[in-house]
């Protein structure tokens, strides 16, 4: 005997294709798929053609390398941003945050990844060998490397610089430690540690 359905099949469908999203999981897609369920029509037609159209409409910007509909991409083609300023990131999210700052004018290269050699993630498979040529091509002066502080964005981190030890840049890593408002004593001795290697002198 077939198992009934619990929810109809086409509500399923949606579930599954919400659930293999990362972090998504079964609970999170069931109520995603309820919630549009509960909207009008309308709404649900205006989502699928917005998906529909994504893929078309949105490329990588050639020269950062992050998601846009244009190309060059705003920032790029913004003649106010300081083009000999690069800064490289993880992924486009890693951009907007940075962009949320407003303390921050120059370019930007987006690397698409971390390296992982467990999950078969290596040089080849990030936007490293087209850093490289930009900075052959391109009057850039600093390499910002904005990568987490995480054991693979730590690792990415390394190897950028011992890659691009030779250029003719001066290489710079983003500042991490103690974030503002917490107390010395409650910090853990890596964040402790690592705030001390980045320190920087004081403002006058």
């Amino acid at each position: 005997m077939d198992r009934l359905h619990v929810l109809p099949p086409a509500l399923e469908r949606v579930i599954k294709n919400f659930s293999s999203l990362p972090g998504i999981g079964q609970k999170t897609a069931t109520r995603l798929a309820l919630t549009i369920m509960r909207r009008p029509i309308s709404e649900a037609r205006e989502m699928a053609a917005s998906l529909a159209e994504l893929h078309g409409a949105v490329r990588l910007c050639s020269h950062c390398l992050t998601f846009s509909e244009e190309d060059p991409c705003p920032i790029c083609a913004d003649p106010r941003r300081d083009s000999s300023l690069l800064c490289v990131v993880e992924q486009p999210a890693d951009l907007v945050a940075i962009e949320k700052t407003d303390s921050y004018r120059g370019h930007y290269h987006i690397l698409h990844g971390v390296l992982s050699p467990l999950d078969g993630i290596g040089p080849d498979e990030l936007k490293i060998n087209e850093l490289v040529q930009r900075l052959g091509d391109e009057r850039v002066a600093e390499v910002l490397i904005a990568t987490s502080s995480t054991v693979p964005g730590e690792a990415t981190a390394s190897y950028l610089l011992d890659r691009l030890k030779d250029q003719p840049v001066l290489l710079t890593r983003l500042a991490c430690g103690i974030p503002m408002g917490m107390d010395i004593k409650y910090a853990d001795k890596h964040t402790l540690a690592r705030a001390i290697e980045s320190r920087a002198m004081p403002r006058r």
